[in-house]
């Protein structure tokens, strides 16, 4: 759960501003095992699930009148059929009242059949039903042993009964849908509890258990029939209301605390249980006080201030987790205010108590709903996300059909569809928007992952080195975090930090033993999940995969290079040597010396896969003074370097080409006596002129040959341009600029 794993805040209130990469670990880690905690837990498990079974035994076994009943006309309760051929004769009549053995006739009505005591908004009415209720409760209590019961009818016909037991099959339907639901809330509440016992936790597990007792008595309440299943204690509205501002009175207490404890947190939480507990003591000590309207508007304001001390939590310590929190409260206090609403407007109406438990329900689910998501909200769990999402908008469409029956007086028929044409529609519509806001689960769109690792992959194959960097700028890509920090210890996988505030993202290629830390995803405006997560992993892996790549093609290149440069000096360079030795002429013999001279060079080259650059250009100035000694002309010489970065093969062969080709030019074209080379490095770029003081001129008209043509591939090869004008008095300068030759420190 990650409300359960997640680090204290610190004492300042930033949640997750120190991440201990151990202590993360071993929050997240799902194979940790909690020993006494599981057996708790099982224990915990079983005990509810007994608890329910023998709640639905006892249910079963209680006591009722065979008969279906009917709600009519002005509140009279009419029979619509019954096993008993006796009583099936009554068929349509009104029931007026039920006398027991030994007592007094209870009269009876159709609130008999209304649920949800507790958003009944006419208090006497209300007080009125519960009474009819216990009432009926004991008569039914006293006929187990084998007396009837006299139903006397409105039109004087009695008939005398035996109570039967309801029977599992009696239950009715929304019976364990309802207290299934109960029972996921009670499982969340013990899981949390048991798997981080901390304070915080215990206000979760009281909303939890708050809400799925709330659930578990509306399912009592839903039971069909005329039956005792109802204890009077189970009829008091006041035991729902208290549930329910308890419930509230938690989560005020618990925003205050968590992701970041406000200052007078403990008064906030003292103050919200003493709003809480007034409107129930009220309501007990002055029956004449609109208790609906106390509790209900007390409910509403406790959960309007939980909003704003979320608002006050993330103004104070910025995080999206409280973001989060924030749009849920918004949307539950908006729902709740609604159903308010449509309960309110419809309590004067003949289908008040209709309205009263359909949006009742409605509500408590989508809240239901709520609760079991919240912990989850940075795990991986579409299905629960989906089913919040439907349950809220299945209350919105509830209480829009029963506000159009009610007050707008709609045909039920013609309100349910209109209200499932607008669920369907907000459903579709909506969907995205609300996962992407309410939730705070922004996709990233499969084309911009592929396009922003395919970069990556390719700078990092340029240059291994830079995997942390590319690395980085990936995950802010993807993610677009406020803040990406180096962690000094690795981490065995990515995995999600602070309540999703953070991510950690593992270095595995160069830089082991890292990891990266980002925090507050699309700019603090959702949580990191478990999908993140695992998307971090994968793109970790394919930029490892894409370094490995690298490094196993240029081992195959070093080898072949070197095999090339042994077979060159093994094979032509000693038919050369061969040649010069066998020359006829001098000249000859001095032109295969300087082709030796040139081959090995190469193969030098060939054979170190990289060298300083201080290193290659002594061997470029030895060898241009030995060729231009020998053509009777002059070198001058000029290397500023500010750093001596490490040539690859490509950028050696090529400027040494470049060298070659451009003095060549001068020495065989221009007729050059002088030659000046300038090599620059400074801050990352490079720069390199070569100057002479040939017969060449205006460089505009020449035909670029293969000479020149090489020296400007050689040179777009390298990432450069290149130029030549003309030089006063005489001769030719070219200029090779190459921006980022190296990295600047």
């Amino acid at each position: 759960m990650a409300a359960a794993t997640l680090p204290e805040s610190g004492p300042d209130g930033a949640a997750g501003a120190a991440l201990d990469p151990d202590a993360v670990d071993a929050a997240f880690d799902t194979r940790e095992r909690i020993g006494w905690r599981r057996r708790l837990l099982i224990l915990a498990t079983l005990a509810a699930c007994v608890g329910l079974f023998f709640l639905a035994r006892g249910l079963a076994a209680a006591p009722q009148i065979p008969a279906t009943w009917d709600a009519g006309p002005g509140g009279k309760l009419l029979l619509h059929s019954s096993p008993l051929p006796t009583l099936d004769l009554q068929r349509g009549r009104a029931l007026a009242s039920i006398a027991g053995p030994g007592g007094a006739a209870l009269p009876v009505d159709a609130r008999l059949l209304q649920h949800a005591l507790r958003w009944q908004v006419d208090d006497a009415a209300r007080r009125a039903e519960a009474a009819q209720r216990r009432g009926l409760a004991r008569r039914l209590e006293a006929a187990r042993d084998g007396s009837t019961l006299a139903l006397n009818f409105a039109d004087g016909g009695r008939v005398d009964v035996a109570v039967q037991p309801r029977g599992y099959a009696g239950l009715g339907w929304i019976f364990w849908p309802l207290s299934g639901t109960a029972l996921l809330l009670y499982l969340f509440g013990c899981v949390l509890l048991l798997s981080r016992p901390q304070r915080r936790n215990l206000l979760f597990v009281t909303m939890s258990l708050c809400q799925a007792a709330n659930l578990l008595l509306i399912a009592i309440e839903t039971l069909p029939g005329l039956t005792a299943s109802a204890r009077p204690l189970l009829d008091e509205p006041l035991l729902r209301a208290a549930l329910d501002l308890a419930t509230v009175a938690a989560i005020v207490q618990a925003c205050a605390l968590y992701p970041t404890r406000l200052a007078h947190s403990r008064a906030l939480g003292s103050a919200a249980w003493a709003t809480a507990a007034l409107p129930v003591s009220l309501a007990a000590a002055l029956p004449a006080l609109p208790q609906w309207w106390l509790i209900q508007g007390t409910l509403i304001a406790l959960a309007a201030t939980a909003l704003a001390v979320v608002q006050r939590s993330h103004r104070s310590a910025p995080n999206p987790y409280t973001l989060v929190l924030r749009r849920f409260g918004a949307a539950a206090l908006a729902t709740l205010a609604l159903a308010t609403l449509v309960v309110a407007l419809a309590a004067r109406t003949p289908l008040a108590a209709e309205v009263a438990a359909g949006a009742s329900t409605a509500w408590y689910l989508f809240f239901a709903s709520l609760l079991l998501l919240t912990p989850l909200l940075t795990r991986s769990r579409r299905l629960l996300r989906e089913f919040a999402l439907l349950a809220g908008i299945s209350t919105v469409a509830t209480s829009i059909d029963l506000l159009f029956v009610s007050v707008f007086a709609f045909s039920p028929s013609g309100s349910l569809a209109f209200a499932i044409f607008v669920a369907l529609g907000v459903y579709a519509g909506a969907r995205q928007w609300a996962l992407d806001h309410l939730l705070g689960s922004g996709i990233v769109s499969t084309e911009r992952i592929f396009g922003q690792l395919y970069r990556a992959a390719r700078a990092v194959q340029a240059q291994p080195a830079r995997y942390g960097a590319e690395l980085g700028q990936l995950m802010r890509a993807l993610f677009d975090p406020i803040e990406v920090q180096a962690l000094a210890r690795a981490a065995p996988r990515s995995h999600v930090a602070a309540s999703g505030a953070a991510l950690i993202v593992p270095l595995r290629g160069d830089e082991a033993g890292a990891a990266l830390v980002l925090r507050h995803a699309r700019r603090g405006q959702r949580l990191f999940s478990d999908d993140d997560a695992r998307l971090a992993d994968r793109v970790v892996e394919q930029l490892r995969r894409a370094v490995e790549y690298d490094q196993a093609v240029e081992r195959g290149r070093s080898e072949e290079r070197l095999r090339i440069a042994q077979d060159l000096h093994d094979d032509i360079g000693a038919r050369l040597l061969t040649l010069m030795y066998q020359a006829p002429t001098p000249e000859i013999e001095d032109y295969l010396r300087h082709t030796l001279q040139d081959l090995k060079t190469l193969t030098r080259g060939l054979a170190a896969p990289e060298q300083p650059l201080s290193q290659a250009a002594a061997e470029w100035k030895a060898d241009l003074t030995q060729r231009l000694s020998a053509a009777d002309a002059r070198l001058h010489w000029s290397a500023t370097l500010d750093r001596d970065p490490l040539l690859t093969v490509v950028q050696w062969s090529a400027l040494t080409r470049v060298l070659r080709e451009l003095v060549s030019n001068a020495l065989y074209h221009g007729h050059a006596q002088q030659v000046e080379v300038t090599l620059l490095l400074q801050g990352g770029e490079l720069r390199l002129q070569v100057a002479d003081d040939g017969l060449g001129a205006d460089p505009g008209s020449w035909s670029h040959g293969l000479g020149l043509g090489g020296v400007r591939k050689r040179v777009k090869l390298l990432g450069g341009e290149v130029e030549w004008r003309d030089r006063v008095p005489r001769g030719i300068v070219c200029t090779m600029r190459v921006g980022a030759f190296c990295a600047p420190d």
